[in-house]
């Protein structure tokens, strides 16, 4: 289910791990690791609710995406916790102790990921994993 193509699907997954976070609910992992990435982001618990689930969030109207933001910490944490690409462990440990904090150091490191996943959208081809690395590695 968390990779499905439906938007309204994977947002809901936000909202029930935020509302089995709230109650106190037993979590699936894969639940327990969306909560605590919207426990980092109180500006975006309002979001967490089912009515917001259709938002649209166009750049162009001042909006950022929650959901889009929040799916990048948790692809950044993928990237870590399996290493891959080779490295990028060891780019997020030199960034922590250089900034003093893990999630200051997640959100530059996703603004790279977005930027790399834009270019390689822009240009018909997949993200260039060596490029993506030396960007990590130059902040």
């Amino acid at each position: 289910m968390f990779f499905s193509q439906d938007r309204s699907k994977l947002r809901q997954m936000y909202i029930e791990a935020w509302r089995k976070f709230e109650s106190g609910e037993p979590m699936s992992p894969l639940e327990d690791q969306i909560a605590s990435v919207i426990a980092l982001h109180p500006e975006y618990h309002d979001a967490m609710r089912d009515d917001f689930r259709n938002e649209d969030y166009k750049p162009e109207d001042g909006k950022t995406n929650p959901f889009l933001h929040m799916g990048l910490h948790l692809a950044i944490r993928e990237q870590i916790g399996t290493d891959r690409p080779a490295g990028i462990r060891a780019a997020f440990n030199g960034l922590t102790k250089r900034l003093g904090d893990a999630h200051d150091a997640e959100h530059r490191m996703l603004d790279v990921l977005a930027e790399t996943l834009w270019d390689a959208q822009r240009n018909g081809r997949p993200p260039d994993e060596a490029q993506y690395l030396e960007r990590l590695r130059r902040l």
